[in-house]
């Protein structure tokens, strides 16, 4: 592999120590939130269970993540991180991972799209054994430029939606080289990350980029997915009229009937205070929906990428473009209606100038499963072939049961006749 340019981010920082004391401050009280990673923590740094493996990550590089990344690190292994979004990076915390002696961080917020991926080129320098993605970028990467690395990869664990799509669209044409496990889709994940995670952090971010309320505003919520689900019932949780969008008829009938008005986005777009996209696909919100909307409507995006509202088509319509406020940005009209972007079209909750992602409990849940399914790869990676697999159902229960036993949560148990019963066809009414 060829020598990449681009440095760890202590070198692009004025005062990289004075960064990672506070990123180390940021780390030390989620952790304090994080029950599930301290008990693996404390587990790994006693057993080592990544001794001898290199761990590539391209993930959100913020408090949350950091911590998992520690955990990985003191388990035994060398990781070397990037960013998986130009702006969900703090490079705070990103100075604190890199002063860990087992860690370098190429991670830098507000980086330009050669900047991205150098950075995640000079992970892959490192030549690592397994990855961790958020969005597939860097498997991606692995696998168009790097493929001398796949013999000697041992797995993989992929974080989002979208990059869980990716992946099985990869996979099934026969591209896909290693085994990855869809952690997103695992329901330690999807139940509590994308439905309450997405939820609360898309809605208070939004919130407290504009100061505006979310009472009596009709959100339109486009797609009702999991991350939709939660969006939808959060905002309605806050008093606002929701409208839910959809391409699937059974997702719209199951919007219909939890209540939701169910439009079309050429209707749900005239009648919209805030357009919030969750659906991983793109062009979801485009030219026919701008020339229809509201003055002053609110436009965000929950999805990974950047390509859900058409950038393209609204920047065309526009006679001009302003910041209307900290990490608004106003497109105005011909006709003088102005339609507000949020975060620059990407994951709002993360890259919004104040975002600071899921909930920290929310996250603690997620690398949780993360931090197991790594462990997995390394113990038992040769059980699995090249593809997507999903998460083993006994790693997502262990999670779960280090959760209820830190809130300190009692559950009853199936007795053995129960457990037969359910496990027989022979028993009848």
């Amino acid at each position: 592999m060829s020598e990449t340019s681009y440095a760890p981010v202590t070198e692009h920082l004025d005062d990289p120590d004075e960064a990672a004391e506070e990123g180390r401050r940021k780390m030390d009280w989620a952790l304090q939130h994080m029950p599930i990673l301290s008990n693996l923590r404390e587990d790994y740094e006693e057993s080592k269970p990544f001794e001898g493996q290199v761990i590539g990550m391209a993930m959100h590089v913020e408090a949350k993540t950091a911590n998992l990344v520690e955990l990985l690190a003191d388990g035994g292994a060398e990781v070397a991180i990037t960013g998986c979004n130009p702006l969900s990076t703090h490079d705070d915390v990103s100075a604190a991972l890199d002063a860990h002696d087992n860690i370098t961080s190429y991670a830098v917020r507000e980086v330009d799209d050669e900047g991205y991926y150098a950075a995640i080129e000079s992970v892959l320098s490192h030549e690592p054994t397994l990855t961790v993605d958020d969005g597939m970028d860097m498997v991606a990467a692995v696998h168009e430029d790097y493929p001398e690395l796949i013999d000697s990869i041992v797995g993989g664990c992929e974080e989002t939606t979208t990059g869980v799509h990716r992946l099985r669209a990869m996979d099934a044409d026969g591209a896909l080289e290693y085994p990855i496990f869809a952690v997103n889709d695992t329901p330690m994940k999807r139940l509590f990350d994308n439905v309450h995670g997405t939820g609360e952090s898309s809605l208070a971010t939004i919130a407290m980029t504009t100061n505006l309320s979310w009472a009596g505003k009709t959100v339109v919520v486009a797609g009702y997915g999991y991350c939709g689900k939660g969006v939808a019932k959060k905002a309605a949780g806050q008093n606002a009229n929701v409208v839910v969008t959809e391409v699937e008829p059974r997702r719209a009938l199951e919007a219909h009937m939890e209540g939701y008005e169910v439009l079309p986005m050429a209707e749900a777009a005239a009648e919209a205070d805030v357009v919030l996209t969750t659906t991983g696909n793109r062009d979801v919100v485009t030219r026919e929906h701008f020339e229809v909307m509201p003055d002053g409507v609110l436009l965000a995006n929950a999805g990974h990428f950047d390509i859900e509202v058409n950038l393209d088509d609204l920047d065309d319509l526009a006679v001009d473009r302003y910041e209307a406020r900290d990490g608004v940005e106003a497109y105005e009209l011909p006709d003088g209606r102005r339609l507000n972007v949020l975060a620059e079209g990407r994951l709002v909750n993360l890259a919004a100038p104040i975002a600071l992602g899921h909930p920290v409990e929310v996250m603690d849940q997620s690398f949780g499963v993360q931090a197991v399914c790594v462990r997995e790869l390394v113990e038992h990676g040769d059980d699995y072939e090249a593809g997507v697999h999903e998460v083993p159902d006994d790693l997502d229960r262990e999670v779960a049961e280090i959760k209820l036993a830190a809130e300190g949560v009692a559950y009853d148990e199936l007795t053995d006749e129960q457990r037969e019963y359910m496990g027989s066809w022979q028993h009848g009414t």
